[in-house]
């Protein structure tokens, strides 16, 4: 306990110093400047080259050590002020294959090739481009004030965090043994929930464990008139499809959540073909690893046993593939989390803190904490919705555009200044 609240006392003054020196004068304008940068030029998963140059840039003009290429597009800065804890702050780089929508006038015009070489528009539409410019915003008011706090910060721009592998790539690159390993690891998200100004803080499980599992059902193909020549995969797939919603209904236990959503169903390209095969796509959530390894163990088996009752041959069981981009769920420590929000309360302001439901969305943020170093994490909430514009849709009972969708917009400036002051 005495650790923990020697450690704890660096985020404290961090806190203080972020709080009380709201945003050096100046930098406002520069920040929205790099801000509109960062969001007219965005980049897919693994391939943040530019970005990741930029970020360098900044967090090398503000007085840190920097390494560029760390786990791919990675870049770590580094900054020792002396005696004391180490605290690491992240951000995540990547964009999405959105076609943006909002109509502002620094809007993405970027085109790019998706994974499967199709073009697709490209947008920050996960935020991403706030977050950079908050941890920019931060390790400068930290590096101008070295003064007033001692210890050192490792602030990391990840790459690839939509496709889940930005993380575990800098992980396996070395991150935590090339370079300070902290003693707490911190990011922030921004949401549309909230308004510009507000915090939103969930200790515990936060975010969910995400998979995503194909499954290849099998049979034997035919003419549609002559049914019982066939092993219709067409009828074994809605079967499945049908059996597999009895696993968290029936077979998880209600106080652990859980979801198995079959997202996409393709099978045969003519009504009077029977085909050899179908295909299902699904995602999978959970908090727990075992409730996690629960849910793949009994999708095996209601594939297997539903392709028994068929008549289905063993040979021609279905085959399920579990993709490798897998993210593990986010634990807010819960000892860090109340801490951190009694201090925001203090500097913020009570009204401006906010408890948070936790989601069933993924981060890739929660691996940092998942390896023998065992670093307690916090990834709390951004808002980012203009207050009028949030304050106006509530009360007709609508939503503000989500992330992942074409006409997000935060209020930038708003959630950035806030962001600042709360990211030590």
């Amino acid at each position: 306990m005495a650790c923990f609240v020697a450690h704890y006392r660096l985020i404290l003054i961090l806190l203080a110093v972020l709080a009380t020196s709201a945003i050096l004068p100046g930098q406002d304008g520069q920040l929205m400047e790099l801000y509109r940068h960062l969001h007219r030029n965005p980049e897919l998963s693994f391939r943040e080259k530019a970005t990741a140059a930029r970020l360098a840039q900044e967090f090398r003009r503000a007085g840190l050590e920097v390494t560029e290429r760390v786990g791919g597009h990675g870049v770590v800065g580094v900054l020792r002020n002396g005696q004391g804890p180490t605290v690491l702050l992240r951000a995540d780089m990547d964009a999405l294959p959105v076609t943006e929508d909002t109509g502002l006038p620094y809007a993405s015009q970027v085109k790019a090739k998706d994974q499967s070489g199709r073009e697709v528009g490209v947008m920050h539409a996960c935020g991403h481009d706030v977050h950079m410019t908050v941890l920019v915003g931060a390790v400068r008011e930290l590096s101008d004030r070295q003064a007033d706090w001692s210890g050192t910060l490792v602030c990391i721009a990840q790459p690839a965090e939509e496709r889940s592998g930005g993380a575990k790539a800098m992980l396996a690159d070395g991150l935590y043994e090339r370079f300070p390993r902290p003693d707490y690891a911190l990011a922030l998200h921004v949401t549309p929930d909230l308004a510009a100004g507000e915090i939103g803080l969930c200790p515990g499980y936060a975010m969910a464990n995400v998979d995503m599992l194909d499954i290849t059902v099998r049979g034997r193909g035919g003419h549609g008139a002559i049914p019982e020549r066939a092993l219709d995969p067409v009828v074994l797939s809605a079967r499945i499809v049908l059996a597999l919603q009895t696993i968290v209904s029936r077979e998880i236990s209600p106080l652990e959540p859980a979801v198995i959503t079959v997202g996409s169903i393709h099978g045969g390209t003519k009504g009077n073909v029977i085909p050899d095969e179908g295909k299902l796509e699904l995602t999978l959530r959970s908090y727990s690893d075992e409730v996690r390894q629960d849910l793949l163990d009994k999708i095996g088996r209601i594939c297997r046993g539903e392709a028994i009752a068929s008549g289905v041959p063993q040979t021609l069981y279905p085959v399920l593939d579990l993709r490798e981009e897998y993210t593990p769920s986010l634990y807010n420590d819960p000892q860090l989390t109340e801490q951190l929000a009694a201090a925001w309360e203090r500097s913020l302001g009570e009204a401006r803190v906010k408890e948070m439901p936790p989601k069933m969305v993924g981060e890739d943020f929660g691996r940092y904490g998942r390896t023998d170093a065992k670093v307690p994490l916090c990834m709390f909430w951004l808002g980012a919705s203009d207050p009028a514009e949030l304050a106006a849709a509530q009360e007709r009972g609508e939503s503000l555009p989500a992330l992942h969708t074409p006409r997000f917009h935060p209020d930038a400036e708003a959630a950035t200044r806030t962001g600042t002051q709360a990211m030590p």
